[in-house]
């Protein structure tokens, strides 16, 4: 307690001292990363490819065969466990019933084996550098592919989703393209895609309703007719056929060959009988549409009913906040049409509200302690000195989180909150009991010295238990328990500072006030 009469002797030296020290420490908030979750290892992670615009299914195929080779060289086999690709087709309900993409689009899925020695992250980035290096001409972009980063992102592809909206597409592809090219030079942006393709090579048909109503077709007949020649009719013309030994429903189609289908050039295409209902005789495709060669989109995406344009961010950092900052500065330089809009989605947006409505809570929290804590007491001023507390806490939280590459997310906000409670109750032992020795007849600086020397013990036994059962969690070493170790680092931390400072500061503030109205009571007297 030598050190306690110290600060006592000099309480308003010890407190413009400390609180300058906490003052300071602030200035670390800046260098803190600012995220809306931990970012934890699924032991997985997706790699959407996009292939030279146009290309073939049989040319994606050996590009996709490639990228998986690429995989295994960079991943060894004690961590690999499957790969998984697709070609055509993206993850979506739609996907049930048919391929919903071009041939020049896939998927692959790469999953780990469990107890992997290398974090899924790590790998992605080695993977990316790899396809990088030797497969210029395919466009990828990575994500981590586990439930949590869906949940948080709110289903889309990235935390940062960049929409350009509008009636005209191609001016919306033009801007969203000038976006993605700004963006991909921002430090800590890992990938930029943009999912949609306009430029897709594609066929019109162009149906001459005269014409087809001579041989007995209408349009739709003849949409149907070419669905079925290239697909089936299992789409047009469902039907269905009932084992009667088991009761199990089968769908019958009628499709062409695939060895039809497959060699079928743009002669063949015209070619394609067409049959009315009633009519015996077939008539060619070309005899009633004109057909001709186009770019066409490959997905036509809508928010709120407007036609949207993505560009995919992903950051290779947990942080976002620098990011977001970096990519809205882009964004505000962008000279756009009247017609096109420009927002952003993502687990970005959820995070800066989520940030607002926390400060406005902490705030209600303090103002409804300080009120319960002022009729506890029967004084305005003793609650203040309890509060005192917290301010010591906060620049631990700073400090740890910036020493172990943690982020502002809100997980440690959340370890804020539980710090804030406990440093506070161990500022009320020592407040409290010094009153109650100050009104048992003891001068102020022995009353507050006596309480910090009795209440020590308790205080450091309690608080020592918490910071003990805090480590493991700090330490993060279980499969997804790094989504609780801000939490752990940030109670570690304010309340380590807190103990320390708060038997020095607590004392000091005690003494100026409660000795300055023992100075003015005399004065009166």
């Amino acid at each position: 307690m030598t050190v306690v009469n110290r600060a006592i002797l000099r309480p308003i030296h010890a407190t413009v001292g400390i609180l300058g020290a906490i003052a300071l420490s602030f200035l670390l908030f800046p260098l803190l990363g600012r995220a809306y979750f931990p970012r934890t290892d699924p032991g997985q992670f997706v790699i959407n490819i996009k292939c030279p615009s146009g290309s073939r299914i049989e040319l994606s195929n050996r590009y996709i065969a490639q990228v998986e080779e690429e995989i295994r060289r960079v991943i060894p086999g004690h961590d690999l466990g499957m790969i998984v690709s697709n070609i055509g087709i993206t993850p979506d309900l739609s996907s049930i019933y048919t391929s919903n993409s071009s041939m020049d689009t896939a998927f692959v899925l790469v999953s780990l084996k469990e107890g992997h020695k290398v974090g899924s992250y790590e790998y992605m980035k080695r993977v990316r550098q790899k396809l990088s290096n030797e497969m210029p001409m395919l466009s990828t972009y990575f994500q981590a592919g586990g439930l949590v980063d869906s949940v948080i992102n709110q289903g889309l592809p990235a935390p940062i989703d960049v929409q350009v909206s509008g009636n005209d597409m191609e001016q919306s592809l033009v801007i969203a393209n000038e976006i993605a090219g700004k963006v991909r030079s921002i430090r800590n942006v890992a990938d930029v895609l943009i999912p949609q393709n306009l430029r897709y090579p594609g066929l019109e048909l162009s149906i001459d309703r005269q014409r087809a109503s001579l041989v007995g077709l209408s349009p739709k007949e003849v949409v149907e007719n070419v669905i079925t020649a290239l697909t089936s009719n299992g789409m047009i013309a469902p039907s269905y056929w009932v084992d009667p030994k088991t009761g199990n429903n089968y769908m019958l189609a009628v499709q062409y060959s695939e060895n039809k289908i497959g060699n079928m050039n743009l002669d063949d295409f015209k070619q394609i009988p067409l049959r009315g209902t009633n009519q015996t005789q077939y008539t060619p495709l070309r005899s009633v549409a004109a057909i001709s060669e186009i770019n066409t989109p490959t997905e036509v995406d809508h928010y709120k009913i407007r036609r949207v344009i993505d560009v995919y961010v992903m950051p290779s950092t947990e942080a976002l906040q620098q990011v977001n900052r970096e990519v809205r500065g882009v964004i505000s330089k962008i000279k756009t049409p009247g017609n096109v809009r420009i927002t952003i989605r993502g687990s970005v947006v959820s995070m800066n509200d989520s940030f607002e409505r926390f400060a406005i809570g902490l705030g209600l929290a303090v103002l409804l302690v300080y009120l319960i804590l002022m009729a506890q007491f029967a004084s305005f001023v003793d609650p203040i000195i309890i509060l005192m507390a917290v301010p010591p806490g906060l620049a631990g939280v700073l400090v740890i989180l910036l020493l172990t590459g943690s982020t502002i997310n809100i997980m440690s906000l959340m370890g804020v909150i539980m710090m804030a409670g406990i440093v506070v109750s161990n500022s009320i032992l020592i407040v409290e009991f010094a009153g109650h020795l100050h009104h048992e007849g003891l001068p102020v600086a022995k009353a507050i010295v006596q309480s910090c020397r009795i209440r020590l013990r308790p205080i450091l036994m309690t608080s020592l238990a918490t910071l003990l059962g805090m480590i493991p969690m700090a330490l993060g070493l279980e499969t997804g328990s790094e989504q609780y170790a801000p939490l752990a680092r940030a109670i570690i931390g304010g309340l380590a500072v807190s103990v320390v400072l708060t038997v020095f500061l607590v004392p000091a503030v005690y003494v100026i006030v409660h000795g300055r109205e023992k100075i003015v009571a005399e004065g009166e007297v």
